[in-house]
């Protein structure tokens, strides 16, 4: 089995485990404890907290290790906007954040803040200008991942930092998915990773504060982690995740100039391979291991099942994937086709043949789903140089599929309406006429759902 999958999880690095199993022996007691016992425990948990300091480029008093990355996260938030709601209520966050960050956003807008999403480029990336307009005498944060989980897209981090501190406003950066390739660089004031995500064993997030940022934890705390994560340290986790991250980062430059390679191999060969498919993301500002592409006419759901029976564990960001059968606000945002999208985050070590081998295995997995997807024939009335397409109570990418078939039976400037009551249609069809040359004219009411205009340019 081919795991291509390490943006939701990295496989446990051996490091990790050998740090694991020798720390359960030694660090099983409270390091807060003056005995013999507790003092080894201390040791164990400062040097793990100097070691992941030196690789997020902090202070060790800086960096508190939390219950996992969005715990990281919920605490880095609120305590950030506590410790400034002097001066103001205002949060400023991406529209393709972490999902933990946007929870954050909405919690704090549900208690009377104000929130501004800012846009992002159809490559997943936000522009500096973009942030600095959002801007406000009254904000108290903002918040920028460092990249994409979903496109692999990197942020412009430094300079986004630089425009917030002209304006005296502190950063907080979700470092997850690139705190394993290295530090981020720039002046950020609060940052949050997470070690499953580079080699370290889940339940172990890191939550660092500069000195001089204004920060109020905010919950039930105590004396632990300087007040800002609660609980009994999880020390052999954490010795662990350390353990990794200095792995990790000693492999990083060589390891992510060969992942980069194989996922530039993807990206190229995949829209030679198989017809109607879009590559997503920035095809140079990205992290090494992530490529990401969409596939026209194909269900996402069924595309995974048929990769996982040829060995290979995909992601996906497509609606039918989520149990909220609601497309990825990711690619929603960034305007792309939700529908038979495939992400492939290659892990460390990742062999150049389990890549080849995928090359070889998806064209003939796309073309399977497909052609068992079938298209029911529509259902067309001719209307001068309009075609109406009826597609109600068929979900994407159905819709999608009926529209290019008889794309061709209009002329050239005549149009065809798509009736749909599916709300991925929404994003999907104005996603297929940008791949496909076509004018999108709008969304106009109907009886039922709606009838989205598209017209033939060619």
């Amino acid at each position: 089995m081919s795991y291509f999958d390490a943006a939701s999880a990295a496989p446990l690095h051996p490091v990790a485990r050998q740090a694991l199993l020798a720390s359960l022996d030694e660090g099983w007691a409270d390091p807060s404890r003056l005995y013999r016992e507790g003092r080894r425990a201390r040791m164990l948990l400062d040097a793990a907290r100097e070691a992941t300091a030196e690789a997020v480029g902090c202070r060790p008093d800086e960096l508190v290790f939390t219950p996992s990355g969005t715990r990281a996260v919920h605490a880095g938030v609120a305590g950030a906007l506590a410790g400034r709601r002097r001066i103001g209520n205002h949060l400023i966050v991406s529209s393709v954040e972490h999902s933990s960050v946007l929870h954050s956003a909405d919690m704090f807008e549900a208690g009377g803040g104000s929130v501004t999403q800012v846009p992002v480029l159809r490559t997943g990336a936000v522009t500096v200008e973009s942030y600095e307009e959002a801007l406000r005498p009254d904000t108290a944060l903002a918040c920028l991942q460092s990249a994409n989980h979903e496109v692999g897209t990197e942020q412009p981090v430094a300079a986004v930092a630089e425009a917030c501190r002209a304006a005296g406003v502190p950063l907080l950066v979700d470092a997850a998915q690139s705190l394993g390739w290295g530090p981020v660089e720039g002046g950020w004031s609060v940052l949050t990773g997470s070690a499953h995500k580079w080699g370290g064993p889940s339940g172990v997030g890191v939550l660092v504060v500069r000195k001089g940022v204004r920060f109020a934890a905010q919950g039930p705390v105590d004396e632990r982690e300087s007040g800002r994560a609660a609980g009994f340290e999880n020390l052999p986790a954490i010795v662990a995740a350390a353990a990794s991250l200095r792995a990790v980062r000693a492999e990083a430059a060589q390891e992510g100039e060969r992942l980069r390679e194989l996922t530039e191999r993807i990206r190229a060969r995949v829209p030679q391979l198989v017809p109607d498919v879009e590559v997503v993301g920035d095809p140079d500002r990205r992290l090494p291991g992530i490529v990401t592409f969409s596939c026209l006419y194909v269900d996402g759901e069924a595309l995974l099942h048929a990769l996982d029976r040829e060995g290979f564990s995909v992601s996906s960001g497509s609606s039918c994937t989520s149990s909220t059968l609601t497309p990825s606000h990711v690619l929603r945002a960034m305007g792309v086709l939700t529908e038979g999208n495939v992400r492939v985050s290659l892990p460390m070590g990742a062999a150049e043949e389990d890549v080849e081998r995928f090359l070889s295995v998806l064209p003939r997995a796309v073309a399977g789903v497909r052609e068992k997807l079938g298209a029911p024939a529509p259902t067309t009335v001719v209307r001068a140089e309009e075609l109406v397409v009826d597609a109600l109570g068929k979900r994407c990418p159905i819709p999608v599929i009926e529209l290019a078939k008889v794309i061709g039976d209009v002329p050239v400037g005549g149009t065809v309406r798509v009736l749909s009551d599916d709300e991925a249609a929404r994003l999907d069809i104005p996603a297929w006429c940008e791949m496909r040359a076509q004018e999108y004219v709008g969304e106009e009411p109907a009886d039922r759902g709606s009838a989205y205009v598209v017209r033939r340019l060619s």
